[in-house]
């Protein structure tokens, strides 16, 4: 069109060959080429917009902020401005890329060696034609596949749910009006409004504000609300300085204001969270890595037993064919088929079992990690405080000291006058209740609900007026006037008076050097007293030292003329920690878990929490954010581990520490509640978000929520997970033990010439004990009581630790032993089998199993200190076993079907005699093995003492 123009008008600019006359453009064409010109012009200009970077906004003047986003402050952007600027920089939204299909996912499950070991046994089974064997084995695959499938198929969706904390709609102006917009609509250069309540729908550099405060503790960490300006900044330092800036997902807790969209998407600070969210990679848990382990050391084993028994086939010269098969059938019933369900059905009731704790775990193997965690990484806002300011001190200005018990904002808590105790009601101490007083008419807040409609510190010092039965003392004075809080005066007051009254008074709460200039006397027991200098430097001293504790020292004073009031006292008011997460510090470290802190808070507050929780007793060394980045990467993993308290940290920080504990061979878990924590959840060993108050990124980047924000909680899943890597091991104690004797069974007696002990129904009953319900219930045994005190375990350690295979090769020992014995002792002379010695064989072996089944409930407690009925199912198995091998004996149709007979009583009780050795030798070990243990410890303590 415009070329089709440009075209005409130089056809109307030739020359005319006798006068050398242009033709002249018509009006209308003339003023259609200049508008199409100008539009070109424009549309270059609006794709020529970039956003800013909040460094690069904050020094912006309004006019440089105007003239480089193109937009006219008081009209806004033009509809056909939006439209050229969303073709360069797309929807105000996440794309979370493209989504994996359902049928691969279902598919990476067999990726898992031990399955794809299991799935090899099943086609050797069918070439070998043992097709009951490739069914059975087929079937537990994909038993143990689908629920693990279905158990974790909605745990990946962390990058989806970003688009949750986009805020749907917001406040536009476009053409010089006020619209109603949905926040994806926005572009760069798009005038907001914002009002309290709102959700920040993009990065924003503010050009107006009216007494505006925005809750940024989800992004950095900070539980005081921050106090936003128009004016630009001289320089860039830490994001949480920029106060001209307001960044998506935070949220207006007071006042209004009016900005210019900087950065909307993937270039927005949310964007670059979500950036780094997508570049990590949920890593392995120890267990996957465990069971990887297992399944290539059962692969190795299997080849193993194929080569030896080829060996010996061409030692006594045998077809190597037949021995081959013969050898390939042994190792793919050597690999425990049982293991993979044992182990799936060991995780989901742990998964249960926490369910009923109020903590939700969306991965099956993560509910073991914790028990091998050595670290937990914890933020501070909202995670191990509850995000509530709250008055805990209270200094009158006559001397007198004061407590405040109770969380949160209600009015559940006393006021406790100190050294005596006493509990302080409305005006019983005249002092305190001035001071409570002041704090509560000179306030905006409303409490409802337990949540504070307002700033957080007035919410704090209604709080503090309902728990001394003065919440409704506002109501009995009328306001006419008030002086609002500013970032310059830093104070604010308001002017009252009681109903029926003329008289004004002046009530005044800010910071403590600000408020007391306008001080000229000082409260003493209700009496106004002149401020003496030696009575200021009292004050100060005090300010200082609750400032210390890192406590925000809030002075109140009231009188009639605002230059001449009456000092009442301070307040110290702090986000104190939840209830139970001393206690929970305390446990962890006991029980061989570092604790550490990270939060975007000052150092003064990090450490005051830090001693209140009891980190590492006391004895905190603090780093920076900064102090971080100045350090090399490779000394970073050295330095970290020393650290227990990281403040002013942004959530690079926060996956820089998690890397470098990694690193240094460390399984780190990380509590957190912010978007600030989303990217350290995810690339954690283990994610551990807040149900309540957690924001969707943080809970969909967590492997485990806890529901009702309890840290202490953590206690628990660090035991179940101890316990559940236990009753695992029991598991395999058992089976291999198990399996090893009835393979060694079959093969000696083949190499010795000799008739099999046991026929093929005879080896299919003693597989279903294997595999089946004794087996099964030794992973529902319910955690010890002391597991916690154990230390975590290592990563290195494999399940077939050396000291397990010890003890499965001693229980097959005996068993191999016993059964040998009874079936040597039991065979005729021209050595046929007869059916009584299969029958005294077979239930031999079965004893055997079941005696080894209730030793291995534990491998280190006796059977007694653990108990025989704790383990219900267990019981109920093992008895439903015996009288199944009763039936088998004794009931007609069954003898027929396994070929056995009758045995006498005399004979069952030899056999259970025999058959309990492998339970005797069992604990013997374990209490041979617990001496020594004591026996080392008082061996290094006298060491350590002579040392000393």
């Amino acid at each position: 069109m415009v070329e089709r123009r440009f075209s005409r008008f130089l056809r109307k600019l030739t020359l005319s060959r006798a006068g050398h006359q242009y033709e002249p453009l018509e009006r209308g064409e003339l003023e259609a080429l200049t508008d199409e010109q100008c539009d070109l012009t424009a549309n270059k200009k609006e794709k020529a917009v970039v956003p800013l970077s909040p460094k690069e906004a904050c020094r912006c003047h309004k006019a440089e902020l105007a003239e480089a986003l193109h937009v006219d402050l008081e009209n806004g952007l033009s509809e056909s401005s939006v439209t050229q600027r969303r073709l360069v920089h797309g929807w105000n939204e996440f794309a979370a890329g493209s989504v994996e299909p359902v049928w691969k996912k279902y598919l990476d499950q067999f990726k898992n060696p031990l399955i794809l070991l299991l799935l090899g046994s099943a086609l050797v089974s069918v070439v070998t034609k043992e097709y009951e064997d490739a069914v059975s084995i087929a079937m537990a695959v994909l038993i143990v596949v689908t629920v693990a499938f279905i158990q974790e198929y909605r745990s990946e969706k962390s990058l989806e749910e970003l688009t949750k904390l986009v805020p749907p709609e917001c406040h536009c102006i476009r053409e010089g009006k006020l619209q109603h917009l949905l926040a994806r609509d926005l572009v760069p250069g798009d005038v907001v409004s914002l009002s309290m309540g709102d959700r920040i729908p993009a990065d924003i550099r503010l050009t107006e504000v009216t007494d505006l405060l925005v809750d940024e503790s989800s992004f950095t960490g900070e539980a005081e609300p921050c106090v936003k300006t128009a004016s630009p900044l001289p320089g860039g330092g830490d994001l949480t300085t920029l106060s001209n800036i307001v960044f998506m997902g935070t949220l207006v807790q007071y006042g209004k204001g009016q900005g210019v969209v900087i950065g909307t998407g993937e270039m927005s600070q949310f964007g670059e969270v979500f950036k780094m969210m997508q570049a990590e990679e949920t890593p392995k848990t120890p267990l996957q890595k465990s069971m990887d382990k297992l399944g290539k050391q059962l692969t190795l084993f299997s080849f193993a037993i194929i080569g030896l028994i080829m060996f010996i086939g061409w030692l006594e010269g045998r077809p190597l064919l037949s021995m081959f098969t013969i050898g390939v059938s042994l190792a793919v019933a050597a690999i425990p088929e049982g293991l993979p369900i044992v182990v799936t059905v060991t995780l989901v009731l742990g998964v249960l079992r926490m369910a009923k704790k109020r903590v939700i775990v969306k991965k099956l193997p993560i509910v073991e990690t914790l028990g091998c965690c050595n670290i937990i990484c914890s933020d501070k806002t909202g995670t191990l405080t509850a995000n509530e300011m709250t008055v805990t001190q209270l200094v009158t200005s006559d001397g007198l000291h004061a407590e405040v018990s109770g969380v949160g904002y209600n009015g559940q808590g006393s006021v406790y006058l100190l050294p005596s105790k006493d509990v302080l009601k409305e005006f019983s101490n005249i002092s305190v209740g001035k001071l409570a007083e002041a704090g509560c008419v000179a306030n905006n807040a409303i409490l409802r609900n337990n949540a504070v409609m307002g700033q957080p510190t007035e919410g704090a010092l209604v709080a503090l007026a309902m728990k001394m039965d003065l919440g409704d003392i506002k109501d009995s004075y009328v306001r006419r006037k008030e002086i609002p809080f500013s970032s310059e005066q830093k104070w604010m007051a308001v002017r009252c008076s009681l109903k029926n009254e003329e008289q004004d008074t002046y009530f005044m709460k800010g910071a403590f050097e600000e408020v007391i200039r306008h001080c000229t006397t000082y409260n003493h027991a209700g009496l106004a007293l002149p401020l003496t200098p030696q009575q200021q430097a009292l004050s100060v001293q005090e300010a200082q030292r609750m400032a210390s504790l890192g406590l925000r020292v809030l002075a109140l004073a009231s009188g009639p003329e605002l230059e001449q009031l009456t000092f009442l006292g301070l307040v110290g008011i702090i986000d104190p920690p939840r209830a139970g997460v001393s206690e929970a510090v305390r446990v962890l470290s006991e029980s061989g878990v570092s604790v550490k802190m990270i939060t975007g808070d000052a150092l003064e507050t990090a450490l005051a929490i830090g001693r209140n929780i009891g980190l590492c007793n006391g004895q905190l060394k603090a780093m920076s954010g900064e102090e971080l980045d100045s350090i090399a990467e490779g000394e970073l993993a050295e330095h970290v581990r020393k650290v227990s308290v990281f403040f002013r940290t942004s959530p690079k920080h926060k996956l820089k520490i998690i890397k470098a504990l990694q690193m240094s061979g460390a399984i780190v878990a990380m509590t957190g509640d912010g978007v600030n924590d989303s990217v350290a959840l995810k690339s954690a060993d283990i994610g551990i978000a807040m149900g309540k108050t957690g924001t969707d990124v943080s809970k969909e980047a967590a492997d485990m929520i806890l529901v009702e924000d309890d840290f202490s909680a953590i206690i628990d899943a660090v035991e179940e997970g101890k316990g559940i890597f236990y009753n695992i091991k029991n598991f395999i104690c058992f089976q291999l033990s198990t399996s090893i004797s009835a393979l060694s069974l079959i093969t000696l007696s083949t190499v010795l010439n000799l008739p099999n002990p046991l026929n093929a129904m005879q080896i299919l009953w003693i597989n279903i004990l294997m595999d089946g319900p004794p087996a099964q219930s030794l992973g529902m045994e319910p955690v010890d009581t002391d597991t916690l005190m154990q230390p975590p375990r290592s990563v290195k350690d494999t399940i077939l630790s050396r000291a397990l295979v010890l003890r499965i090769l001693l229980s097959a020992t005996v068993i191999i032993s016993g059964t040998l014995f009874v079936f040597w002792k039991e065979i005729p002379d021209n050595k046929a089998s007869t059916p009584r010695t299969t029958t005294m064989t077979f239930t031999c072996f079965v004893l055997f199993d079941l005696f080894n089944a209730l030793t291995c409930r534990s491998q280190t407690k006796l059977i007694c200190e653990i108990g025989f009925f704790r383990n219900r199912v267990f019981l109920y198995s093992v008895l439903g076993s015996l009288l199944g091998q009763l039936a088998v004996i004794y009931v007609p149709p069954l003898q027929k079907v396994f070929q056995t007979e009758n045995l006498g009583a005399l004979d069952l009780l030899f056999l259970t005699g025999l058959a309990s050795s492998v339970f005797g030798l069992s604990e013997l070990l374990k209490l041979c093995q617990r001496v020594c243990c004591c026996t080392r410890r008082t061996q290094r303590a006298h060491m350590a003492e002579a040392a000393a």
